[in-house]
């Protein structure tokens, strides 16, 4: 497939818009069924996955040829500074060590065309090395004036919480009491149970329980000289009266 920069060129399209475009060739090679432009959208198809191979391959040289330059440095800092230009200019993201090495020669004395070419080089790669959520938000994302916005419907900024002010934590107060449980299911066509005109007795009330009968006291016996007394007193005597 031909590139605006012959055979060593960049790729015309980002991986982005090649998966998109490959999307859309799929879907038009499945919904046409003319045979003819079938195979033309599959030699597109085709050219442009090459293309994507094609095109990792290019970055895969370029990192290893960035690579052996900083082994080199700073011997090799005029052709680590071209090399690396060159990258920038098709997209490549530098690694951190291509920063360290930028921040090196920075430091290096130099003349003053060198010295800013050796600065403008190491503020692109920081640049580029930005990650994409600390940098500035679109103004055209944030919400209207006086329109609400739901609970569980927040913007994916909003949950991050970078830039917006950390809420005051609450008070903790009393939990407050949950729902009443729900009383059992009244049956369709049941009475409802009259109020009762008088207090219902308790089992203790109807049912009260015995006493304990407290046993039988024994007989107290008589103290012993009593006893023998008794017993020793003679009984009424008979007298006999002759005829």
């Amino acid at each position: 497939m031909p590139t605006p920069y012959g055979s060593r060129g960049g790729v015309a399209f980002g991986p982005h818009e090649l998966r998109v475009l490959g999307g859309a060739l799929a879907i038009a090679l499945q919904s046409d069924p003319a045979p003819e432009q079938a195979r033309e959208y599959l030699r597109l198809a085709q050219a442009v996955d090459e293309t994507v191979r094609e095109g990792a391959r290019l970055r895969s040289f370029v990192r290893a040829d960035l690579a052996r330059y900083r082994a080199a440095l700073p011997g090799a800092a005029a052709g680590y500074l071209d090399q690396l230009e060159a990258a920038l200019a098709t997209g490549y993201l530098p690694v951190p060590a291509d920063l360290s090495a930028l921040r090196a020669l920075a430091a290096q004395p130099a003349g003053a065309r060198e010295r800013a070419r050796r600065k403008d080089l190491l503020r692109r790669a920081e640049a580029a090395r930005i990650p994409r959520g600390r940098r500035p938000r679109d103004d055209s994302a944030a919400p209207l004036p006086g329109v609400r916005i739901p609970a569980g419907r927040a913007s994916e900024e909003d949950e991050q919480g970078d830039d917006g002010p950390e809420p005051a934590p609450q008070r903790q107060g009393k939990p407050s009491p949950g729902p009443a449980k729900p009383g059992p299911a009244k049956r369709p066509g049941s009475p409802e149970p009259a109020a009762p005109s008088r207090p219902v007795p308790t089992p203790a009330e109807v049912f009260p329980p015995r006493r304990r009968q407290s046993p039988p006291t024994p007989p107290s016996e008589p103290p012993p000289g009593e006893t023998d007394t008794e017993q020793s007193a003679p009984g009424p005597r008979h007298l006999s009266v002759p005829a």
